[in-house]
């Protein structure tokens, strides 16, 4: 197994390369530049031809391109054209937002999806199969902006004082500020250095941070602002998870060694779970593995509704405003995190199925 994993992350390399150029291409291929989208009506060619010089956007593409290769490959994406800071510390900032908002929103969709799928496939054509898979229908069909402004409206107008309110935007409430952990178990590090930027890398996953500190109060504070968002995103991987569970279970429930284990006298729900279910994994299992990527890389309107400066919203941010190094940065960090979900997947194959090696 640690063969297959380096084998893959060493094919993961020319992926990774090629998104990067591909994305280096066209953020420079959207019509309009950094200077005109920066000082609009103010933006003379003087002052555009200063910029540029100054942000190396003077120079041959093929230029900037070999220079930001090497500033990546030492750790290093640039600084952003618009907030003048460093595109690691936005990308530190901003990552855990997205990835809190991706764990919890695959977390409902797996929860609710499996069980209906597992129930529908058990119950093959009778009225809960039929309004499982109608609501599976309506799930994929459902805009995700529409779902999140009802669901705004619902609980944070509509249900306004009542015990069912929740907040309709951001991730605090105003006055709550979360401690890092670091600074609460009294730990120092250098100032720029990588413990330092894991640390506090960690501390922006505000759940997670307020959980290890104790600190209930930031903690359900946490938890109320991210359960309309993730509900409004897990709408689709849910119906999504749940027809694929469906499809899985009724291949299996066809097979021979399902109808012996019933002929044997084991009871439906011991045929169903270890027999079915475990032999229907591998593909529920992959179709999880790509909805959780596909939410890492595109919750842009959802964290636009709900006021979440995650990757998304950044990303759309910075393509509007055409900051080109954030648009690089993110998007290679984004390819990065989609190789290594598919990664765990493909590994998760040899522990789910014996019969699987990974050589």
């Amino acid at each position: 197994m640690a063969q297959y994993t380096i084998r893959r992350l060493i094919a993961a390399i020319p992926v990774i390369l090629g998104v990067l150029i591909v994305t280096f291409a066209l953020a420079r291929a959207i019509p309009g530049e950094p200077c005109t989208a920066m000082f609009g009506e103010k933006a003379t060619p003087e002052i555009c031809a200063k910029f540029n010089k100054d942000k190396g956007l003077d120079k041959p593409i093929t230029t900037q391109l070999l220079i930001f290769m090497g500033d990546m490959l030492g750790g290093d994406f640039g600084s952003s054209i618009r907030f003048k800071r460093p595109v690691m510390d936005i990308l530190i900032e901003r990552l855990p937002q997205t990835i809190e908002l991706g764990i919890a929103s695959v977390t409902i969709a797996v929860i609710i999806g499996i069980p209906l799928g597992i129930l529908s496939a058990t119950r093959r054509n009778s009225p809960v199969d039929v309004m499982t898979m109608i609501g599976a229908n309506i799930g994929v069909s459902m805009p995700v902006f529409w779902l999140g402004l009802m669901l705004a409206y619902v609980f944070a107008l509509l249900l306004k004082d009542t015990p069912f309110q929740l907040p309709p935007s951001g991730r605090l409430s105003a006055g709550v500020s979360p401690i890092p952990f670091y600074k609460v178990y009294g730990w120092e590090f250098t100032k720029g250095s990588i413990n330092a930027t894991l640390a506090t890398f960690i501390s922006n996953f505000y759940i997670f941070n307020s959980i290890i500190t104790a600190d209930w109060k930031v903690l359900n504070d946490a938890i109320r602002h991210l359960i309309l968002p993730s509900v409004a995103l897990a709408t689709i991987p849910l119906a999504i998870i749940a027809r694929m569970t469906r499809s899985a279970m009724l291949e299996v429930l066809g097979q021979d060694y399902v109808r012996t284990a019933k002929a044997k006298g084991l009871g439906p729900q011991k045929v169903v779970m270890k027999h079915a279910f475990r032999n229907a994994l591998l593909p529920i299992v992959t179709i999880i593995g790509l909805q959780f990527g596909l939410i890492l890389s595109g919750a842009i309107l959802t964290e636009t509704i709900f006021g979440l400066s995650g990757v998304g919203r950044s990303l759309y941010e910075a393509i509007t405003a055409r900051d080109y190094p954030i648009i690089q940065g993110f998007v290679v960090v984004i390819a990065i995190g989609y190789v290594f979900v598919n990664l765990i997947v493909d590994l998760s194959y040899a522990l789910l199925d014996p019969r699987i090696h990974l050589d």
